[in-house]
């Protein structure tokens, strides 16, 4: 007997204060990294009206700088945040700066004899994929995202001039025996000058951003559509919410139908394993899918600060897998080096690549610098069992 549910992810734009948050953060990894690769970098940042606090402990190569005030500025410009009317303004904002060394007890922990490299922190990680999509991602966060891209493209081209940077989007998406069957509600709340009226700015939402973004076989007389549904979204950005780094984990991975560690990625450089291992496990979970393993994967990795050996390996295929799970985590442990220079070389995770990753998700990316998202592992795994 066929069962029915439904599913909801959501995802934020590249202007919701959050996500300025992490943009900021990524943009100083990126910036320690092409100058030294080995750079260790742990920053969080705080946004709100027309100020930003950026704090943290870094650790590089002597003669490494940084010019913090226009990397900030120069990202804020970059998101859209150049008006003085929205209460965060690049160029005149308020900028300030408590960075200093990474602790020596941290350091000591993670640098190991013979350069190897242990764990830089104790904690568990989750990678997911599924066949859903063919970027192996779950439909719902999937389509999020789709919208909010979309958003930005309409605002940045002028398509629709009204539109500000502040934006929410999300989809709950009807299955029917884990198959996707139809998009069942869609909500779009998104910032816009004061000047537009609600029926106009509705119905050019819908129109212009919501179905251009979803698959219209997935679509029917049923959808529903929230759009702006408190009437008015003027004030938005920093000035109408405060904003951390780490504040949007679900949105950052996969719209809360994986499991998640809890660890946050922006502003860790990759031998904090909250982000190496979360990109590693992701890796693992779409090779495995990709090889006909599994149509739905999640990878468990645990480790220990200072131990370069996960403590432990789980695989989870929901009924859909080749083998069992333990069977699968033992191909796992024999086909990938899962210590930490393991995951920083098999993905090439020590380039300047993370800012993009705070906008729209870590996974289901595309180009040459996201490794983690290359099926180039499926064949060796078809033939592990």
């Amino acid at each position: 007997m066929s069962q029915r549910h439904l599913f909801t992810s959501e995802c934020v734009s590249m202007g919701h204060p959050d996500k300025v948050a992490d943009q900021i953060s990524d943009a100083v990894v990126d910036a320690f990294l092409a100058q030294d690769p080995n750079a260790r970098v742990a920053v969080e940042t705080l946004v709100t009206t027309d100020l930003v606090v950026l704090s943290g402990e870094v650790k590089a190569a002597p003669g490494t700088e940084v010019m913090y005030e226009p990397l900030v500025r120069k990202t804020i410009a970059e998101i859209g945040y150049h008006d003085p009317e929205l209460k965060f303004d690049a160029a005149t904002c308020n900028i300030q700066l408590h960075v200093h060394e990474q602790s020596p007890d941290i350091s000591q922990g993670v640098d190991q004899a013979g350069g190897g490299l242990g764990a830089g922190d104790q904690g568990l990680m989750f990678g997911y994929a599924c066949d859903d999509t063919d970027e192996r991602m779950p439909l719902p966060i999937h389509l999020a995202r789709q919208i909010l891209d979309r958003q930005v493209t309409c605002r940045q081209t002028k398509e629709l001039p009204w539109l500000r940077p502040d934006a929410k989007s999300q989809v709950t998406v009807e299955f029917e025996d884990e198959r996707p069957l139809r998009i069942h509600t869609v909500v779009l709340s998104t910032q816009h000058a004061p000047d537009i009226a609600s029926d106009e700015l509705r119905a050019a939402s819908i129109e212009k951003i919501i179905r251009p973004s979803l698959p219209v076989e997935l679509l029917d007389d049923e959808t529903v559509f929230h759009v702006n549904p408190t009437g008015t979204f003027v004030i938005g950005g920093p000035h109408g919410d405060t904003g951390l780094t780490g504040r949007k984990i679900i949105v950052d991975t996969y719209g809360g139908w994986s499991r998640h560690g809890g660890g946050a990625f922006s502003g860790k450089d990759p031998s904090k394993v909250d982000r190496s291992a979360a990109y590693m496990a992701r890796y693992v979970a779409r090779n495995l899918v990709d090889a006909g393993l599994a149509r739905r994967c999640e990878v468990q990795l645990a480790y220990a600060i200072g131990v370069a050996e996960p403590l432990s390996i789980r695989v989870d295929t929901f009924g859909t897998g080749a083998a069992t799970g333990p069977q699968l985590a033992q191909v796992v442990r024999d086909n990938f080096d899962l210590t930490p220079t393991g995951m920083l070389e098999t993905l090439a995770l020590r380039r300047p690549v993370y800012l993009p990753t705070a906008r729209f998700g870590h996974f289901g990316r595309t180009g040459d610098g996201y490794r983690w998202e290359v099926s180039d592992r499926a064949d060796q795994l078809r033939g592990s069992l």
